[in-house]
């Protein structure tokens, strides 16, 4: 990657757009008072003398807008939450000459300030809208000619109130103050004009402004649910929707005035902690309504109240732009519904950002993420990485002066470390499995020295190499008991190393890198001396149960020698103490000592009790669901990695997967079926083992890439295209 692309790229992230020119006023509506979830209406209507070929508008807001252009809605749920940098704004950039035509144009905005921090937004503590239309001769820009007010049908406070996590606040509308078609051009009803906040806005309140890295949502027509049960005691029209998913519920109805109906979903405090929720209340007449602040569920529940006929129930789809492009299918029906659950769930923790669930949080925990970034390569379409990126920078661009980073990130009412969960991420797993599985290297120089602080100056190493537990705000490296936090994180700051040390050679740092390497060769010298006891790796002051988490991070991170693999096999068999966070490193530990067999025991075992809901489409936070904790977690999900990379044994062997190899272990299944996309095309792999031990393999090869098929002892090499081979058991 050249060098000039990785420093626009760091500008891009950290600095304000370089070469344009903002013209455009911030500007609010007259009676706006930066109330806790102000909802804004803004009006312009324009002459052109053509319709330009391309008119490149930048919006920005605190916290989201929808967009209406000549009446069209051209874009559902725009803005990001606030974060590129604590005290930044993200600005989307959008071309919007498809939908304008020469002569008169209106161009209508509705904006929801949520007017509060939350563990993956910060507020402003002001409401505005910025809009800047510049090109092709035509200039669009946000002023005092605007109209703009306070929608007064939103507001109402609705009790429960969603949990302090949650920026966002439950949606009420009161149909009775409705506006009618204000977003369209033949809208004639009375609006103010807007007021002009005056462009030191930009770093007073909103900082500087970051050009949003991920795509726009994608969001469906209104759609039929699966099925709708009336509940006539409870007066309740529960609705099922296809799987968990984003949705904002939408009704049809005919009433009296002042009725008021509630809408949720199954998932609302499924945690034990509530969720966001939404209440209309009835005008007299036919009338219909979408809340438009997305909540997520298998269900939605509607209750009605006496005096409403329900016309019509749908919903809209929402959700991250990417496709669930990998698969996997075997002869185990068990398997086949884990992988659908934890695909799913993985999509369903997207959208401004990662989550560590879509209910209760929202929040970007990179703990979680590391699992997340792992999953992208086996599940999702290559569209993924970019919220990845978006990730990455966010984490290093709220490090703290004194080196510290911190999770979850960005966060306006919470600021403490996770010493484990920091070293989870800029390790093997998290930042470098992002460059390897990529193959792109354009976020390494930005952050490079950035990760050194904290790895070298927050993290001290002793003269044996090894570091202290540092507590951090939180000492946390699993849920569950038993956690030798010595071994754990001594085991992931090795990992940490092991990145980081790529990383310097790439960047030619060869101090750095040589310093580096003294520090692991001390700790690969002086591991067994110090934690060795015979049957299993402790620290000399753990007093628990042996740790299978321990003891699987020494295997993957290369710490623990193959002598040592009988031993921790046994430990393996007996000690369950992994949440399913960190079940995929014990999964890969067993398959790494070739185990894989006795690996897919366990995690049967384990997940046993989770896929025992047959209403779930999900994967959940704990091995069992007893009112806390979600149901929505894809740090579960870490099974579709053990089926594409240790099942089938795809894994890359050069960067991008522009060489991978097939190494298998079927661990007792009879027949797989796989495919993962990579950025040069599809992998397509079928495995079937035969009677004689021989093994059937169908595999398609991308355009400029090779494959290494390996088998029982013998390797075969296949250039691009489709390939139909035995390997001989």
């Amino acid at each position: 990657m050249k060098k000039s692309f990785i420093f626009l790229t760091l500008l891009m992230m950290v600095m304000p757009l370089w070469g344009f020119t903002w013209k455009a006023q911030w500007i609010e509506a007259q009676d706006n008072r930066d109330q806790v979830n102000t909802w804004q209406v803004f009006r312009k209507t324009v002459n052109l003398k053509h319709r330009p070929d391309s008119l490149i508008a930048r919006i920005a807001v605190d916290s989201k807008y929808w967009m209406w252009i000549n009446g069209e809605c051209v874009v559902f749920e725009g803005g990001l939450k606030r974060g590129p940098a604590p005290h930044a704004t993200y600005y989307d950039r959008l071309d919007i000459a498809p939908y304008l035509q020469k002569g008169r144009n209106t161009i209508a905005l509705l904006t929801c300030f949520f007017g509060k921090h939350g563990f993956s937004h910060m507020n402003s503590g002001r409401a505005g809208l910025l809009f800047d239309a510049q090109g092709d001769g035509t200039e669009i820009l946000s002023d005092a000619t605007w109209q703009a007010m306070v929608h007064p049908a939103y507001g109402s406070y609705i009790k429960p109130a969603p949990n302090v996590r949650l920026p966002e606040s439950s949606i009420s509308y009161d149909g009775r103050k409705d506006l009618g078609s204000w977003q369209d051009p033949s809208w004639t009803g009375v609006m103010p004009y807007a007021s002009e906040m005056g462009m030191k806005a930009v770093n007073e309140v909103y900082g500087q402004l970051v050009e949003r890295p991920i795509p726009f949502f994608v969001f469906s027509g209104l759609t039929e649910y699966v099925k709708v049960e009336h509940d006539t005691a409870r007066h309740v029209l529960r609705c099922r929707l296809p799987y968990n998913a984003q949705v904002t519920p939408y009704i049809k109805i005919k009433a009296n005035a002042g009725l008021s109906i509630t809408i949720r979903t199954d998932c609302f405090d499924k945690s034990g902690e509530p969720s966001v929720m939404a209440r209309y209340i009835t005008r007299e007449g036919e009338q219909s309504f979408e809340g438009l602040g997305w909540m997520n569920g298998n269900w939605v529940e509607y209750t009605i109240p006496e005096g409403v006929e329900v016309l019509d129930v749908r919903y809209r789809e929402s959700g991250y732009d990417t496709r669930i492009a990998g698969s996997f299918t075997c002869n185990d029906p068990f398997w086949n519904e884990l992988w659908k659950r934890s695909a799913r769930t993985l999509y369903l923790n997207m959208r401004d950002t990662y989550f560590d669930c879509p209910d209760r949080e929202r929040a970007q925990w990179w703990g979680d993420i590391v699992n997340d970034i792992q999953e992208n390569f086996y599940v999702l379409s290559p569209s993924s990485w970019q919220l990845v990126y978006k990730g990455m920078y966010e984490l290093m661009n709220w490090q703290k002066p004194d080196g510290v980073i911190y999770s979850p990130v960005p966060a306006g009412n919470w600021d403490k470390e996770l010493p484990v969960q920091m070293l989870m991420s800029l390790g093997m797993y998290g930042f470098y499995t992002q460059y390897y599985n990529s193959g792109d290297d354009h976020f390494i120089a930005p952050l490079y020295d950035r990760i050194h602080k904290y790895l070298h100056e927050v993290w001290q190493p002793e003269e044996d190499g090894f570091v202290d537990v540092r507590q951090g705000g939180w000492s946390w490296a699993d849920w569950g008991t038993n956690i030798d936090m010595e071994l754990v994180t001594n085991a992931w700051y090795f990992w940490a190393l092991s990145a980081e040390r790529q990383f310097a050679d790439i960047l030619g740092r060869e101090g750095d890198e040589a310093d580096i390497l003294a520090i692991m060769d001390k700790m690969m010298k002086n591991f067994d001396r110090k934690y060795w006891t015979g049957t299993a790796y402790r620290s000399p002051n753990y007093q628990g149960q042996d740790d299978d988490r321990a003891q699987a991070l020494a295997v993957v991170a290369g710490l623990a020698g193959e002598e040592k693999y009988p031993h921790l096999l046994r430990i393996f068999q007996k000690n369950r103490f992994a949440s399913p966070l960190l079940e995929l490193y014990v999964q890969t530990a067993m398959f790494k000592m070739g185990q894989g067999e006795e690996a897919l025991k366990r995690a049967r075992e384990q997940y046993s009790d989770m896929m025992s809901y047959q209403d779930e489409t999900t994967v959940f936070e704990f091995w069992q669901h007893k009112g806390v904790g979600g149901t929505n977690h894809a740090w579960a999900s870490g099974m579709t990695v053990v089926m594409g990379r240790e099942v089938c044994g795809i894994r890359p062997t050069s960067l991008g997967f522009q060489t991978f190899e097939v190494a298998p272990q079927l661990a007792g299944l009879e027949w797989v079926e796989t495919s993962l996309e990579t950025r040069y095309g599809k992998i397509q792999l079928a495995l079937r083992l035969q009677a004689n031990g021989n093994l059937k393999v169908d595999i398609v090869v991308p355009h400029g890439t090779q494959a290494d098929v390996k088998w029982k002892g013998r390797s075969v090499k296949v250039k691009s295209g489709r390939h139909s081979l035995i390997m001989k058991g």
